[in-house]
């Protein structure tokens, strides 16, 4: 090929045509890139068994960092086998189980980008709200982490409803719907403690309005009631001491009622 466009560029320089100079030497650079570079083959170092095999026992001698590393070779070097869905799935709850949430997100995240509609999908997704999920603190420290696990499992539910991690999500939901409730009410008091009425006003409301079913919704709704007190404006937290009773007779706040 090379050849070819020696000739064909010779003939044009005897010929005087300057254009067509220019055209042939670029197509004849962009022909002798391409022929090197398809030269190359990337060969792989070992066989796709023998890195599984020396990856799983990583895995069951609770090396996790060694044997994501090692999944993720046999995912990087073998990226066309029927095994890479597979090796990314066990990347990425290698790196969970090692603690390392960032980089299994990272695996679920290329997971999900190749391999859209692989079995394993509603797994992958309830594994990206646990890396969240155990990442959540106590209520006095920011929220970012309940609000993706939250998120996480919420598109699993919806999406995989009948799957057999749909359940577990639910039951995760509720627990972070209560974190994030509880973190909103560790405010709401401080406002409250600050006589920041009008703040621990629109806290304690978010509550009512959206978190209904967390056990934080009878404490919102009584102090509620105090922080109209406090402003003077008695018909509101009459209502609110109303909407109490008639939802939680029996609740400890009920109780409280004056």
């Amino acid at each position: 090929m090379l050849l070819f466009f020696i000739g064909c560029y010779y003939t044009a320089f005897r010929q005087g045509n300057s254009s067509m100079k220019k055209i042939i030497l670029l197509f004849g650079l962009c022909g002798v890139l391409c022929a090197c570079g398809g030269g190359e083959e990337f060969v792989a170092d070992r066989p796709l068994e023998e890195i599984y095999n020396d990856a799983y026992q990583e895995f069951n001698k609770k090396h996790y960092e060694e044997a994501a590393e090692l999944f993720q070779t046999a995912e990087s070097q073998y990226p066309s086998s029927p095994w890479a869905a597979d090796a990314l799935v066990m990347m990425a709850y290698s790196r969970y189980m090692g603690n390392d949430f960032a980089g299994s997100i990272l695996a679920i995240d290329r997971y999900m980008r190749f391999h859209p509609g692989h079995r394993d999908v509603p797994y992958m997704m309830y594994l990206r709200g646990m890396n969240y999920y155990r990442q959540v603190s106590d209520v006095r420290r920011d929220p970012e982490m309940s609000a993706f696990a939250l998120q996480s499992f919420s598109q699993l539910v919806d999406r995989f409803p009948n799957s057999e991690y749909a359940q577990n999500a639910k039951n995760k939901i509720v627990i972070l719907k209560n974190y994030i409730a509880g973190k909103v009410m560790y405010a709401a008091r401080n406002d409250m403690q600050n006589k920041n009425w009008t703040s621990a006003i629109t806290r304690l409301q978010s509550i009512v309005l959206t978190a209904q079913e967390t056990v934080m919704t009878p404490e919102a709704l009584f102090r509620l009631t105090e922080c109209y007190d406090a402003i003077g404006l008695l018909e509101q937290s009459s209502g609110y001491a109303n909407m109490l009773r008639k939802n939680f007779p029996d609740n400890e706040w009920t109780k409280k009622l004056k």
